[in-house]
Parts: structure tokens; C-alpha cells; sequence
């Protein structure tokens, strides 16, 4: 008789506000209960109105203290104990007190550890005393690149073999095909950034660098670019940088919320997403635009070059003038834009939620055979 094994997560992650944890939660998790029938597959306190991925199980919440720390400390532990887990994975870097072992954590990058200027806000000590308590109790910790894997050793002092590296993939979603159609507002040509606006984005070059080129070309002049994210301090500043620049295109053009449907469309018709990060764990939105046949320029460190490989141009995060160049050359060299376009389909391609699971699954049983083993 072949051995089935309860895995269990923490489904509020279902409903997270990040919207990239709230992708690779569903994405995972429905994979898994997909390709892996001995898994049995539990989100633990998902909400009750939420639609779970098919194949997965619910076990309620019942009562627990307010804040993510109290959902840590009572509600979560709770709920995993009376679901009988023979495993808990922990998505979203904070890991149950007393849960159920097994654990696992995914870590997706430790920017608040390593660059914590960049988090002045008052609860940031607490928080990342909470995000290193729960990395050294885990059994295992999983993150989405070489690169976070580095970092994770050298902000909590861990060993390396005590971590996997996973990487994730775009959701299905996201497919090259005919341009779709954008709602009203939009401009005719555009550049889109995808993920929240944040110091560490360097989206204040990447607005100057724009509007070089806008300056320089005139065939230029109403290239916009579109920002596709929550404001998370960057926000005042990119728009005195599109008040000052004028015209009759704005500069920049901010879009949050914007839907999955308005993000495929947004992507299909950008002339390339521009990715000037200084730092990202893995960088999901260049795997969305590189699958959906969408030119990638982005910032040659971190985590990037492991993503984009040489299927993108990478340039030096703070040089604008190679920017300005970069996003020149791909608005007016049609061929260029072409070759970028298909070495991203074909790199996006070896990228998919059904490794990603499938490698996931491999950790759950080298943990579960050596616990049977003791």
C-alpha cells in the first residue's frame, strides 16, 4: 500500500496582500495537489469565502489572536494540530510557534535583513527579529534562487545545506498572442515596471532615463512609462519627476490593481518591461513579460541575471545614460526588439510551476523518509 502524506500550508497566504505571495501560494500548491496524488495537500485558515486551487483541502481557523503574530502564535498552531499534518510548509517567511513538524519555509529574499535603510518603518526590528526566529527553527528552508540562497546564509549565519533553491515560473496566464485591448487611459506606446514602487526599484533613474529619451527623440516624445504596483514610498517623487517633464503623453502613468487580464494585456503591447532593481529575490515579472513575448531590460544584479540569462539586456542598476541607450534602441530597432522577443519565449520556457512543484515535492519526502527512518 503506497504511503500518503498530509502537507499542510498557511492558506491565509491565499489572501495575502503582496500579490507575488499570494501567486506562488495558489501556483505551488494547486501544482502540487496536481502532479503529486500521494500529497495531500491542506490550507490551513483560508478563509472560508476564498476559492481554493482543485484538489486542495480546508481546515478552518477557529479563534486566534490578532496580528500576523498572534496568527503565528495561537491560531495557526492550533488549526495545523487539529488537521493532523505529517508536514507544514510556511510560504511566506514567518513560521508557526509550536506548529507541526516537519517545516518548511520559503524565504524569497532577505532585503529587509541585508538593506534594512530601506525599511524605516517602526515595527521593521520586530518584524525581522520574528523573520529570524522562524528561518533558524525551520527544518528546511526553500527560496527561489542562488543568489537569495547566499544572502540567507549570510544574514542569519545558517548552513547552506540546510536550504534548497526552487525557482518559480509565470502562471499559465501569461502567453505570447495578438495584442489585447487595454482599458481607456492608456498611451499608444508605452514601457511597463511590474512590482510595487520602491526604493529599492530605482524607478526615480528609470523615470529620468525615460525622459532622455523622450527629449532626445522626437518620434519619442509620448513614450510613457506605465507602473504597475503599490506605492511603497517611491510614489511622490515619480510624479514631480512626470510634472516637471510635461506634455501632452504624462511621463509616468501609475496602475495599481491592475487586474491579471490588464497585466497580460499591458505586457503584449509594452515595448519592453524595464527592470532596474537594485535588489530581488528571484524577479517574477520578468519571467511573465519574457512569456508573454515582451522585450526584457533590467538591472544587471541580485537575482536577475539567474532569471533572464541571455535572453534580456542587463545593465548596471545605476547607469542612466546605458538605460536611456538601452530603452532607445528596443523603441526604434524593430529587428532588436525581435531577437529579444524570441530568446525570451524560449528562456521563459524552461521555466514551469510543474518543476517548480515537483522539485518542492522531493524536499516534502527526502524530510518524510528520513523521519521514518529514525
Amino acid at each position: 500500500m503506497s504511503t500518503r502524506w498530509r502537507i499542510g500550508f498557511d492558506g491565509r497566504t491565499l489572501v495575502s496582500p503582496a500579490a507575488g505571495m499570494r501567486r506562488y501560494t495558489r501556483e505551488l500548491f494547486g501544482a502540487l495537489a496536481e502532479i503529486d496524488h500521494a500529497l495531500e495537500i491542506v490550507a490551513v485558515g483560508s478563509p472560508a469565502e476564498v476559492v481554493l486551487p482543485n484538489g486542495l483541502r480546508h481546515v478552518a481557523a477557529g479563534g486566534s489572536l490578532p496580528s500576523n503574530f498572534g496568527w503565528m502564535l495561537t491560531g495557526l498552531p492550533r488549526a495545523a494540530r487539529r488537521a493532523k499534518l505529517d508536514l507544514f510548509h510556511a510560504p511566506s517567511y514567518t513560521a508557526p510557534i509550536g506548529g507541526p513538524r516537519p517545516l518548511v519555509l520559503t524565504i524569497h529574499d532577505v532585503s529587509y535583513e541585508r538593506h534594512p535603510e530601506w525599511y524605516p518603518y517602526k515595527r521593521d526590528p520586530l518584524r525581522r527579529a520574528f523573520y529570524r526566529r522562524s528561518a533558524r527553527a525551520a527544518d528546511r528552508i526553500v527560496t527561489d534562487s542562488h543568489f537569495s540562497k547566499a544572502e540567507i546564509v549570510a544574514a542569519y549565519g545558517l548552513h547552506a545545506s540546510t536550504i534548497d533553491v526552487v525557482p518559480l515560473a509565470a502562471a499559465g496566464t501569461f502567453a505570447a498572442g495578438p495584442v489585447l485591448p487595454l482599458p481607456a487611459g492608456y498611451p499608444p506606446r508605452f514601457l511597463v515596471h511590474v512590482g510595487d514602487l520602491h526604493p529599492r526599484r530605482n524607478l526615480t533613474m528609470l523615470a529620468h532615463a525615460v525622459a532622455a529619451v523622450r527629449n532626445r527623440v522626437a518620434a519619442a516624445r509620448q513614450l510613457s512609462l506605465v507602473l504597475v504596483g503599490h506605492d511603497r514610498g517611491s510614489g511622490d517623487e515619480l510624479r514631480a519627476i512626470s510634472r516637471r517633464e510635461g506634455g501632452d503623453t504624462p511621463l509616468v502613468l501609475f496602475a495599481q490593481g491592475a487586474t491579471d487580464a490588464t497585466l497580460l494585456a499591458l505586457y503584449r503591447s509594452a515595448i519592453a518591461l524595464v527592470y532596474p532593481s537594485r535588489y530581488e529575490g528571484f524577479g517574477l515579472p520578468l519571467l511573465e513579460a519574457m512569456s508573454c513575448g515582451t522585450p526584457v531590460i533590467a538591472a544587471r544584479s541580485s537575482s536577475i541575471p539567474e532569471v533572464v540569462g541571455d535572453a534580456g539586456v542587463l545593465i548596471d542598476p545605476d547607469d542612466e545614460r546605458a538605460w536611456m541607450m538601452a530603452i532607445e534602441e528596443v523603441a526604434d530597432d524593430p529587428d532588436h526588439a525581435e531577437r529579444l522577443r524570441a530568446a525570451g519565449l524560449a528562456r521563459a520556457s524552461g521555466f514551469s510551476w510543474r518543476r517548480t512543484a515537483s522539485e518542492t515535492a522531493a524536499i516534502y519526502r527526502r524530510l518524510l523518509e528520513s523521519r521514518g527512518d529514525e
